[in-house]
């Protein structure tokens, strides 16, 4: 059911869940008082100055922020091309920041146990890394076709204590894996804490995982401010649900003059090509055919492989805030090999997209957010 209804113009939240005309709450009756809960307890733990100093300190000594803003000189010669190195972080990608937050909140909450989608791995493993550090029971839902082209990312979960449930159903990737986790949420609610991990879902997950990630882009900025003596003309992220980007967006929303770039994967385009739609408990923009029937994507970046996005994407969009455009399969690739050997960085094929439309811009100074490192896409570039 939804939670209240959505204000008439797009762009920041307006309270109660609604970013212009989405989010909201789409769930069961049996997860509103979860959700609720979720709400008060996020609200008052960042009020909290221990809540704040633990977190702070767990990204910053098990985690390892700040990643570092680095010029990629040899990239595309003649521009400065910045690269927010999220790669660096503890477990190989951005989605430790949103890992450790909410698990330390769960602990809070008093759930010991923790359920999570993953469609590339990382979040999975990063879920895994934070449950094992607060010894809480770990399930992870990931699609088969996915457990095939990121194996590795399966086998650091169960390393670090985890169980990864196989989905086998629908195209046995990142959707149905969400949709199995709330299954198993909606049938141990009591007990247990879906720690979901993109800006997508009813409300406050899109809040909650934007206050997490947004240390991405209040560290750019500085960081460029320190680097430049001024603002980058272009920040570019890779968008599927939409994490990394909302996290590296929230630094710069406030500056008009910076221009904020989005990168969709050309087979999962939901900004490009979607229409508005409920998907996993939240209204936004999906992937769906006339009837609303949520369609199949195809990507060969297993983290962009999603029919939809987080709401506040959806509203920047309407907004004309952020300009989403997209990446082709090959051009990803071809942006992986080029920073491999001009660079040295082997880049998640996820950012690999962001990498792809950064060169063709013409901001001489960009900031690219390299959301996650390559090693669980090898056998994907080598194959391809």
């Amino acid at each position: 059911m939804a939670r209240g209804t959505p204000p008439p113009v797009a762009g920041d939240l307006a309270g109660d869940g609604w970013y212009g005309g989405y989010g909201g709450r789409f769930v069961p009756e049996t997860l509103v008082p979860a959700l609720e809960e979720l709400e008060r307890g996020w609200r008052a733990a960042r009020e909290d100055p221990a809540f704040r100093a633990e977190l702070d300190r767990l990204l910053r000594t098990w985690a390892g922020r700040p990643t570092p803003l680095y010029l990629a000189e040899r990239l595309v010669p003649g521009r400065r091309i910045y690269l927010k190195r999220e790669d660096l972080c503890h477990t190989g990608a951005h989605k430790v920041n949103n890992a450790v937050g909410q698990a330390l909140l769960a602990v809070r909450l008093g759930k010991r146990r923790i359920v999570a989608e993953t469609g590339a791995g990382q979040h999975g493993v990063a879920t895994a890394a934070a449950c094992a550090r607060f010894g809480l029971e770990c399930v992870v839902y990931m699609g088969t076709e996915d457990m095939r082209r990121q194996r590795p990312n399966v086998d650091r979960i169960g390393l670090l204590g985890a169980e990864v449930r196989p989905v086998e159903f629908g195209t046995r990737t990142l959707k149905e894996a969400v949709s199995e986790a709330i299954r198993d949420w909606i049938a141990n609610v009591e007990t247990t804490h879906y720690l979901i991990g993109s800006c997508v879902g009813p409300h406050p997950y899109p809040e909650l995982v934007r206050d997490l990630q947004a240390a991405i882009g209040e560290e750019a900025r500085e960081q460029i401010l320190a680097e430049e003596g001024t603002l980058p003309g272009a920040v570019v992220a890779c968008v599927g649900g939409g994490s990394n980007a909302i996290g590296l967006f929230a630094g710069f929303l406030g500056d008009r003059e910076v221009r904020l770039v989005g990168v969709e994967a050309a087979g999962a385009a939901s900004l490009g090509r979607g229409r508005p739609g409920v998907l996993h408990g939240a209204r936004s923009s999906v992937l769906a055919d006339e009837d609303g029937q949520i369609l199949d994507t195809r990507s060969v970046s297993a983290g962009l492989d999603y029919p939809g996005v987080g709401p506040e994407h959806a509203a920047l969009r309407d907004a004309a805030r952020v300009r989403y455009v997209d990446a082709t399969d090959r051009e990803a690739l071809e942006a992986f090999h080029l920073l491999a050997r001009r660079e040295g960085i082997l880049p998640a094929l996820e950012a690999a997209h962001a990498v792809a439309r950064a060169i063709t811009l013409e901001e001489e100074v960009v900031v690219v957010g390299l959301s996650g490192r390559g090693d669980k896409d090898l056998d994907v570039v080598l194959e391809s």
